[in-house]
């Protein structure tokens, strides 16, 4: 998943770029709700601070990626509710969807009466032309898809791959914008390009873009599916989580995904009618990213003992409010819950504690020395180590100074950077860190978590951008195969075997240290829009970056209607 985990650090109560109070003069205030008049928009925020004016769908760091709002302007072939990861995709641009039983082809009916929001129809050919610009473009294959063969015949397509896309199957379909031909067939590069005036399939046009509220309106006419009842987003980038907080209180925001530090006082108590946060969990998880190429961290004896010391619990409590991103216990990495049935034989009922004193003792045995307090590697030099993640994301700063504390008590000393989100973003892809806090991606199987750590197939060398994982250059062939046997088994036994071998690799080497389980879920108003997804219907992922966001949007209703 394409998801940040996009959570600042609580420094002030403004919007970026703007310096609008969160408050009723913020261009976000729903004024003819609060009226009592018809609600007609949708205020949607972020704490991402300043984005860049960028509506290329398939460029992580632009605005419409950062905001969510590509979404709603592009669309994928099917939808995945990455809350009911194993359920078959919704037909979307796709009317229908049909594997192969090897999941080494797919047809797909491309959907009749669908257009571009410059009028022209969407054809066969414009799904043709997206698949194979992705296949073409090693930059734009973010999820580095085995392509084979991309044909059209009427309104049918046809896409074979090389191995099988058991694994990958929901990336190919639901995470996917399609593009139209005739405009993306004259970018030059579509991986870097500007994109300022946006053509696409979904309910929602571009209006404006600015830092204080960025407004995309529904097309009048054109659009295929359902017509919305929201008439208007308005996306905001909030300077950081105590801004997009106090506009969740206020009103002035209705929907974001954001770490609210004692979000029953601060936001529901505010509002307890009206006021919601839903959490859901997913097969994906965040942790310490150890870049391997560095010494002395390229020894994995070194990064089990930091794995040894890391208190998860102190994480969950002190920097996840118990409740965002829920602890870790298992060896393996996998969450509670969505991830026990994948636990090997060998590691069910092993869990994480905090063994400073073993961790000593391994280090001593494997070649490191202390003196006094500090640890020696084997070269007789001080071991330090810089973590680093973007200031405005308050809970993953507060990991890093347990994390450093943590440290602390096998002799490493650690310092913490605070770089903004781009150079963080740029730099983790070209593997210009010691270690970083970061989210995995996630699937309807913990092989994204996997791959997302350990997969040489996204191993990029230092300086060029890993877009979609391996950031730590971690190089192992066997993990590397195990990972294709895991992907291209055709039945549950083959399956276990690999994922065996994965799971072993991840303890025993230990490229990332797990530190905290996934979820796709938001805070959100019902005071004007009802329908939001939940325990009850979890028709869809609540985060409003999620491709599915789109599915929430169509289903909210004006409360009053």
């Amino acid at each position: 998943m394409q998801r940040r985990r996009l959570f600042a650090l609580a420094l002030a109560g403004v919007l970026a770029g703007g310096g609008l109070a969160a408050c009723g003069d913020s261009p976000n205030d729903n004024k003819n709700a609060a009226n009592g008049g018809k609600v007609d928009f949708l205020s949607i925020g972020m704490p991402n601070g300043t984005v860049t004016e960028n509506n290329n769908p398939f460029i992580g760091t632009s605005a419409g990626a950062s905001l969510g709002y590509r979404w709603m302007i592009y669309e994928p072939l099917g939808q995945w509710n990455n809350t009911k990861p194993s359920e078959p995709l919704t037909p979307w641009l796709a009317s229908e969807i049909k594997w192969s039983a090897d999941y080494k082809a797919v047809d797909l009916v491309i959907r009749d009466g669908a257009t571009w929001s410059d009028g022209k129809p969407l054809t066969a050919e414009d799904v043709v032309f997206t698949h194979t610009m992705i296949k073409g473009n090693e930059a734009l294959n973010i999820f580095a898809i085995p392509y084979d063969s991309i044909t059209a015949d009427g309104n049918k397509v046809k896409i074979t791959f090389k191995t099988s896309q058991f694994t990958t199957h929901h990336k190919v379909i639901g995470q996917t914008p399609i593009v139209p031909k005739h405009i993306w067939e004259k970018i030059a590069d579509p991986a870097t390009d500007t994109i300022k005036e946006p053509v696409g399939s979904g309910p929602y046009v571009l209006k404006s873009f600015s830092q204080q509220a960025t407004i995309l309106t529904a097309r009048e006419s054109g659009y295929w599916g359902t017509k919305p009842a929201v008439k208007e987003l308005r996306y905001t980038s909030f300077a950081d989580n105590n801004a997009q907080s106090t506009a969740l209180a206020s009103g002035a925001s209705e929907w974001s995904f954001v770490f609210i530090p004692n979000y029953q006082q601060t936001f529901i108590a505010k509002d307890p009618e009206h006021y919601k946060v839903w959490a859901p969990g997913v097969l994906g998880i965040h942790g310490l990213y150890i870049n391997t190429t560095r010494k002395p961290f390229d020894d994995p004896k070194l990064r089990q003992a930091m794995n040894m010391v890391v208190n998860r619990n102190d994480i969950f409590v002190q920097a996840e409010a118990a409740y965002f991103h829920p602890e870790i216990k298992s060896v393996t990495g996998l969450p509670e819950g969505a991830g026990d049935a994948y636990i090997a034989d060998e590691y069910k009922g092993k869990t994480f504690s905090v063994d400073a004193a073993g961790a000593k003792k391994l280090l001593e045995e494997s070649g490191y020395k202390f003196d006094g307090t500090k640890l020696l590697d084997k070269s007789g030099k001080p071991v330090t180590i810089k973590l680093t993640d973007p200031g405005p994301w308050s809970d993953y700063q507060t990991t890093l100074e347990i994390i450093k504390s943590n440290l602390a008590e096998i002799g490493i000393e650690a310092t913490v950077e605070k770089p903004n989100q781009n150079v963080w973003d740029a730099n983790v892809q070209k593997g210009d860190f010691d270690a970083t806090v970061r989210w995995t991606n996630g699937g309807s199987t913990p092989f994204d978590i996997y791959q997302t750590v350990l997969d040489g197939d996204l191993y990029k060398p230092l300086g060029t951008a890993a877009q979609q994982g391996n950031f730590g250059r971690f190089q192992s062939p066997e993990a590397t195969a195990a990972l294709k046997a895991y992907s291209n088994a055709t039945d549950d036994a083959a399956r276990k075997t690999a994922l065996a071998t994965i799971q072993k690799i991840f303890v025993e080497q230990a490229p990332m240290l797990p530190i905290g389980s996934d979820n796709v879920g938001g805070a959100y108003s019902t005071k004007n829009w009802v329908g939001w997804p939940s325990d009850a219907d979890s028709y869809a992922p609540l985060q409003p970056t999620q491709a599915g966001a789109l599915t929430v949007v169509l289903k909210l209703q004006p409360a009053n209607s």
